[in-house]
């Protein structure tokens, strides 16, 4: 089956350095995906006029900024995020910015995703950073707090999917980064599982990078992340 924004749960990360690399992966890929994953590499070479061209091919855009300001300014810069057109925009899951974001999308069609714990951090990370409880503690209360502001869903290590659906409920959305078939690298990331067990867990859609973007053939490493998804059972 051709994905669609409608059925697709496979996010790609264009996390390349200029519009014109970017273009070439999704040309490159061409109906084999139909949703990217743009971030502050991309952005910070060709900003929202990319966005808008990506959504202007069919494409559906998680913008993955991370916005986290005062609260005025993240509330005016989710009301500009919001008229590109993307779907998915991430705020940190902090109380006063997801409630800014909250209004500064209004009543548009962009969904906010707060970020819990970035997957590339581990125990020791949250220690240097003055915190005394443990990672998956965290990401429970930072999604209590996203659900209590409103926020649409969060991002997560496909770690904690399966605790966290059991906090946010049925509705709410779970992006998952850090998801890495067996055998292929884990670069960065220091929580990660494989796509189906990501799925099986709970999460709705995961963020793949170097696994496809970086592989010598896009589409056959993207085809084989869909056969694994295609071998879970119906109720995953």
């Amino acid at each position: 089956m051709t994905p669609t924004p409608e059925n697709d749960p496979l996010i790609v990360a264009l996390d390349v350095e200029s519009a014109a690399e970017a273009d070439a992966l999704v040309a490159m890929l061409g109906g084999s995906a139909s949703f990217y994953k743009v971030g502050m590499e991309l952005y910070a070479a060709a900003g929202m006029d990319y966005v808008r061209s990506l959504v202007g091919r069919g494409k559906q855009v998680f913008l993955d900024l991370k916005y986290y300001d005062i609260g005025e300014t993240v509330r005016r810069a989710v009301a500009v995020a919001a008229k590109s057109g993307a779907s998915f925009l991430t705020v940190h899951a902090v109380g006063q910015v997801m409630r800014a974001a909250v209004e500064g999308r209004g009543d548009s069609n962009l969904e906010l995703l707060a970020v819990t714990v970035l997957t590339s951090f581990d125990q020791t990370d949250l220690e240097e950073l003055g915190y005394d409880c443990t990672v998956s503690d965290l990401a429970a209360k930072r999604v209590r707090q996203a659900m209590a502001a409103g926020i649409d869903g969060v991002v997560a290590s496909p770690l904690e999917a399966l605790a966290i659906r059991r906090i946010a409920g049925p509705e709410a959305l779970i992006v998952t980064p850090g998801v890495r078939s067996a055998g292929a690298s884990k670069g960065d990331q220091k929580r990660v599982a494989t796509p189906a067990e990501a799925i099986r867990d709970g999460a709705d859609y995961l963020v793949i990078g170097r696994q496809v973007t970086r592989a010598a053939d896009p589409v056959r490493a993207i085809a084989a992340i869909r056969a694994e998804l295609a071998e879970l059972p119906e109720s995953a």
